[in-house]
């Protein structure tokens, strides 16, 4: 007596294995890509700054170390600042008017971003910052 065993083809791909893969590289990847976006030395290039053409249009908000902020040569809190230039949006020019942002360097990078969405937050929409020209 002879058995027969049958053999049976697979037409079907096990891809278990590769999705086992595929979700580790992705975990791997998940976990590494926010280590290697802060783990970059940044220093900031030195710029040769053009110098700033003051007229009408052309308004500097000034901020020194002490976080007092100075405008229109006022001293201003924030809500004062965000009210003026709320104002000067609204004017005729108020399209036309470029703001610049100068603020010390040794104040805090937060702080001058408090003061920039101060501006941003009024309407104006071209803001610059001041930098110093190299020696």
């Amino acid at each position: 007596m002879r058995r027969r065993f049958q053999n049976k083809t697979f037409d079907e791909i096990n891809i278990t294995p590769l999705m086992d893969t595929v979700f580790f590289l992705l975990i791997i990847f998940m976990i590494t890509a926010p280590l290697l976006e802060y783990s970059i030395d940044v220093s900031p290039p030195k710029m040769e700054a053009a110098e700033i053409k003051v007229d009408d249009f052309t308004k500097v908000v000034h901020v020194n170390k002490a976080k007092i902020i100075q405008f229109e040569k006022k001293t201003l809190t924030m809500q004062q600042l965000l009210n003026r230039l709320s104002e000067l949006k609204r004017s005729p020019q108020g399209k036309r008017i470029k703001v610049y942002l100068r603020a010390d360097r040794d104040l805090r990078y937060g702080d001058v971003i408090d003061v920039f969405k101060t501006i941003k937050r009024a309407g104006h929409g071209d803001i610059s910052l001041v930098t110093e020209t190299e020696k």
